[in-house]
């Protein structure tokens, strides 16, 4: 390299420098203009008496305090989705406890149906479906009648029946209804090998795939941040959650040809109709053994 260039190099690295040191400043600073002076994203003290179905979430244990940080931290700040969860949950939180009531299954069960659905009648990659995600063959094991017109899991007051009489098999299997839950998720006998190989008797022991491992977990945080959603920093008012409008029930035992005509006759739409039963998979109702059908009617918007 000739002397005279030498010079011109350093003097282009030296202002190249002074370029890209600015370049960060300006981008700190903008960050900076971007957050709120008063906003903080703090660390979450666990409370010491959390439980599920009255049964003790032993948060003492080291492990288990961690996974229940992580899911109480996910719940608390995934905001959005939380108080979409909150929103949600007035609306059908009154249809579902005196359900659970009904068939004699704790009322902390509500939380697994927002665990497994968020409250939507919606389907999972898996094909599992409604608010209580049953798979197929799940639900015609327990008389739940699923085919291309009508399916079944989409109906939440007998799904929900479905799903207490599942919970209530697997807690006379393994004693507790921690397990039962667990086994909702990962099925009665892929628990039942895991306890037996690992030689336990306790969920809170238990090695599991990540799912089910995260299960219990979320549950209780939703469970939590449900119950106290004000402590977790959802602030909203009364007009601001969901509200299911007012509906009567006519009971059909006869081929319906027209969805759309027959929710006229009603004073109400297609769309509307369809809402209130996810369970009418198509414009007609087939109905050739004349099963009797409840049909919900919404009386306003």
């Amino acid at each position: 390299m000739k002397k005279t260039t030498r010079p011109l190099l350093l003097t282009l690295i030296f202002i190249l420098s002074i370029i890209f040191f600015n370049a960060g400043n300006l981008s700190d600073k903008t960050l900076e203009k971007n957050t709120s002076s008063t906003y903080n994203i703090k660390a979450l003290k666990i409370p010491n008496s959390l439980s599920f179905a009255g049964e003790k979430v032993p948060t003492e244990l080291n492990d288990i305090k961690e996974r229940m940080d992580r899911e109480l931290l996910v719940n608390t700040y995934w905001q959005s989705n939380g108080l979409l969860l909150i929103k949600r949950a007035h609306k059908y939180f009154p249809l579902i406890e005196p359900l659970l009531k009904k068939y004699g299954i704790p009322d902390d069960f509500k939380y697994l149906a927002v665990a497994e659905s968020g409250l939507e009648n919606n389907s999972s990659p898996a094909g599992a479906a409604g608010f209580w995600h049953f798979l197929k063959s799940s639900a015609k094991e327990y008389g739940l009648e699923v085919n291309q017109n009508v399916d079944e899991r989409y109906n939440l007051e007998k799904a929900t029946k479905v799903a207490a009489e599942y919970l209530k098999k697997s807690k006379k299997r393994f004693g507790t209804w921690t397990l039962a839950a667990a086994a909702y998720n990962a099925g009665n006998a892929r628990i039942a090998r895991n306890l037996k190989k690992q030689q336990v008797t306790n969920y809170y022991d238990l090695l599991l795939n990540s799912e089910t491992s995260r299960y219990i977990f979320r549950i209780v945080a939703l469970k939590e941040v449900l119950s106290n959603p004000r402590k977790y920093g959802f602030e909203f008012e009364e007009d601001d959650l969901y509200n299911l409008p007012d509906i009567k029930t006519v009971k059909v035992d006869t081929v319906i040809t027209n969805i759309a005509s027959f929710a006229k006759k009603f004073k109400t739409n297609y769309k509307k109709l369809k809402l209130h039963n996810a369970w009418l998979r198509e414009n007609k109702l087939n109905n050739k053994s004349r099963k009797l059908y409840k049909i919900k009617i919404p009386n306003s918007n």
